[in-house]
């Protein structure tokens, strides 16, 4: 049982009671795709959004990057669209918006699109699917390349999804979308990243069924170091001669097959790789906490707040975490109500250990914090298993 990852708790609700909803993931013995039970409707979810892209610098970087490489791979110019959906903050399409070249963002979240919008791009606050993308080529519009960055994972309807991204994908062209490797998920112990928020997990083998049923091929894929391992696939309309199969795809899916990914088996050790793993952390907590170690957390990101309930870590393990996002400041996390402050905080209490939550990000984290130093604190990262850093 957990709260909704992202749901973050205000001062004056300190005393009301927060809903817990079973956090189980399914998989499906056809398909093999990996899933959650929906518990909330998207609405719900991202109402209010707390999660604001541009708080991370290596993130941004990847962004950079990756507009880098698309925009002469695809011949992008002042006659293309690129259409993001579940833009945040604008943080992707301001690197396209800087070429010249024609951009719209598509996010749920209104308090996010505000900030994009502010900041000069053009969003609609819309979920997207079938009826947005019909009403965008209604409008005129078609996606020369069409975007979605840890998206997919948050669709429960999936198939309206996909279907939608065919409908509003020009002829000629690409859909580019990066969602964390289940196959990596599970040899990693990376089990954090299941929270209600992501309705589905995703292998080569099971999104590619997914979007061969909506008559895209998906023709190239590349794995990325993001968020503990993620997957870059290209996809476009079947049919489409230029878009040539390339060996990556081929070798991709020959491993996972391999591996056993279309088999029970490999998913049935997975949970004993998590309950170990919540074990070994538990042991250095208390270990350290008996020794008259004080111990705080570095970030409040969703995934953290998987680890931190799952494991019943609670303020009387880590006094209070940090993050940079002024939109957490002031705010507890959802279950365990560990208090969240700016990063200057740690300067001022000098703890022996970080707990660094958002774990992708900790060399990112540790440049930034590496004063702690001076004092003789040192980082901890819980996944796959518990690692101090001196």
């Amino acid at each position: 049982m957990s709260p909704v990852a992202n749901s973050m708790v205000k001062p004056d609700n300190l005393d009301k009671m927060e809903p817990f909803y079973p956090l189980h993931a399914y998989v499906c013995e056809s398909c093999y795709l990996v899933q959650l039970e929906a518990f909330q409707t998207p609405g719900e979810i991202f109402s209010d959004y707390t999660y604001f892209s541009s708080y991370s610098e290596s993130w941004l970087k990847h962004a950079r990057d990756y507009a880098e490489i698309m925009m002469p791979r695809l011949g992008l110019g002042a006659s293309s669209l690129v259409v993001e959906i579940a833009s945040n903050d604008g943080y992707l399409l301001r690197n396209f918006k800087e070429k010249g070249i024609p951009i719209l963002g598509v996010e749920p979240a209104a308090n996010v699109a505000e900030v994009a919008k502010k900041s000069g791009i053009p969003t609609i606050v819309k979920f997207f699917g079938v009826e947005t993308a019909n009403a965008l080529v209604a409008d005129g519009k078609s996606a020369s390349l069409l975007i979605g960055n840890n998206v997919l994972a948050h669709v429960p309807e999936l198939n309206d999804f996909v279907e939608g991204m065919r409908v509003l994908l020009a002829r000629d062209g690409v859909i580019t979308m990066e969602f964390p490797h289940l196959e990596k998920l599970m040899a990693e112990n990376q089990f954090d990243t299941i929270y209600h928020e992501h309705f589905s997990y995703f292998s080569f083998y099971s999104v590619d069924k997914v979007f061969a049923a909506h008559r895209l091929k998906i023709f190239d894929a590349q794995e990325l170091p993001t968020h503990g391992g993620s997957l870059r696939i290209f996809a476009g309309h079947v049919g489409n001669k230029k878009q040539v199969t390339s060996e990556s795809v081929v070798k991709l899916r020959e491993r996972e097959l391999l591996a056993g990914i279309d088999r029970p088996e490999m998913y049935d050790v997975f949970g004993e790789q998590v309950r170990e793993t919540k074990r070994k952390l538990l042991e250095f907590l208390i270990r350290e906490k008996r020794d008259g170690k004080t111990i705080v957390g570095y970030g409040a990101p969703a995934k953290g707040n998987t680890l931190l309930n799952y494991c019943g870590i609670r303020s009387d393990f880590v006094d209070y975490t940090v993050d940079l996002s002024p939109h957490k400041q002031g705010l507890f996390l959802p279950g365990t109500r560990i208090p969240v402050y700016a990063p200057d905080k740690i300067k001022e209490t000098r703890p022996d250990y970080v707990l660094i939550l958002p774990w992708n990000l900790k060399n990112e984290i540790m440049k930034q914090m590496f004063y702690i130093r001076e004092w003789g604190g040192k980082f901890v990262t819980p996944i796959p298993e518990v690692r101090v850093y001196e």
